[in-house]
Order: C-alpha cells, then structure tokens, then sequence
C-alpha cells in the first residue's frame, strides 16, 4: 500500500500535559515506536504561527506524527503553545508574539528530559523556527531542523548563540516561499556559520503536495535517523486513516 497523506502507521500515542515554569498547562500529544521498540531519537515539534491559524495538527507535524515512529523509530512530541487550539484541546495562556513560548519551549525539552527520550531535536516550522532559534539552543537538543524560516523574529543574536554551539542546524527554504527565498536565506543565516540551507524547488511555505511533504520527512530522518534514509513509501502492514477534523 502506497503511504497517503490520511494514512496513520502504528505507533503508541498518549496525550500529555506540559507545565510551564510561569504557570500554565499545555495540551500535547507523544508518539512512540510500536510494538514496544526503544526510539532512536526524539523530534520535538513547534507549530506555525497560531494566529494564522498553525497549532500541533498543522498538516506536516501531524504526518510526522502518523510516520516517523512506525517508518524511522523516531518519537514525536506534539503540543498547541499558549493559547492554541487543536482537535487535541486548547492549551492555557494566550499568544506572546514569540517571547513568553519561552517558556513553552523550555517546558517541551524538559519533558524530553523527564521522560527519558533519546537525542531531541527541534522541529520547527515558521513561526516554529523563531521559537527554535530564539530560545532552543539548550545542552539537551541535538540540533534544529527549520521548515520555512521567516527571520521575522530571531536575530543575528540568536544565531550567534547557535553558532557558538556547533549544533547542527538544518534550513528547508522554499523556492516559492512568501517571506524568505534560498538565496536571501543564505545571506540572512551567515551569522549561523555552521547552517545549511537547502532550497528545495517548487515548495511553497506550506509544503502542500505529497512529495513535498515527503522531502521535509526525509531531511528530517536523515539527521535524527540517518539509518532509516530514505523512507519508504510503501507500507505492508496494519493502518488507520485519518478522518478527524483538525479543529
């Protein structure tokens, strides 16, 4: 059977609660490979922007979720920011414009930490990328994999950090994108020295389309997983498929 973008793979999904050091509760959800099998790393996921209507659900993420631990033993760790809402529930709090997802974020890699989960990295996309650059570079994460950076938000200061680190960070650009094209991308992340920026032709900002949510999956294994690149696209086994509405 050929994988589709409704079809949910097996894994062993719980919802989660993750408790912010200013007092809220955040809605999220962790998938884990099944069949009881050890994860190899662990993507922790930040949303597009949630005013724009980007939450956990957002189309990519989810299919993360549906993929990656059954596909890569991958665990995928999945939450709404303050104030966002999902099918999965409303997290507390309201939008702080990037600043106070401070604490989201650190709430995030400390659960990771909590609960024992191998080798985190971060996930992020748009609005998820100023989160990741700006409060993410933590002694946990392994590095950063960027879905459509808009540089709206993080700065040179931001990258500074990074790139002081040596952690490994990853830049999906999008040839068509509406806020940051492949050549400006490389001039905006210099500052990033250790960056790479990997255009990828014909994408949009939303990566819709199969195959391009297929490129973002791939480039994502390739760093957390690089055993289990390339993907299949084929699946034998038991599956569901998706149905519920997102909101």
């Amino acid at each position: 059977m050929e994988i589709r973008a409704t079809t949910v793979l097996p894994a062993e999904r719980r919802e989660i609660t993750l408790h912010t050091a200013d007092g809220l509760e955040l809605i999220g959800e962790l998938a884990l490979p099944p069949d009881g099998r050890t994860p190899v790393a662990t993507l922790v996921t930040l949303h597009p922007l949630p005013t724009a209507e980007g939450m956990m659900d957002s189309h990519v993420l989810r299919k993360a979720s549906f993929r990656l631990p059954a596909l890569a033993d991958v665990a995928v760790l999945r939450f709404n920011t303050r104030g966002t809402s999902s099918r999965h529930g409303t997290s507390q709090g309201e939008f702080g414009d990037g600043e106070a997802e401070k604490h989201d974020v650190m709430a995030a890699i400390e659960f990771t930490e909590f609960e024992g989960l191998p080798a985190p990295w971060l996930v992020g996309w748009s609005f998820g990328t100023e989160l990741a650059l700006k409060w993410g570079c933590d002694p946990q994460i392994e590095g950063a994999v960027l879905l459509s950076p808009p540089l709206h938000r993080a700065d040179e200061s931001d990258m500074s950090v990074w790139a002081d680190s040596g952690k490994p960070v990853v830049a999906l650009v999008p040839e068509h994108d509406d806020f940051l094209q492949p050549e400006e991308a490389e001039r905006r992340f210099r500052p990033l020295t250790q960056a790479e920026i990997i255009g990828v032709d014909g994408a949009k900002h939303l990566w819709v389309g199969e195959p391009y949510v297929r490129r973002v999956l791939d480039e994502i294994v390739k760093r957390a997983n690089p055993d289990a690149h390339p993907l299949p696209t084929e699946w034998d086994g038991p599956y569901e498929k998706d149905v519920q509405p997102l909101r």
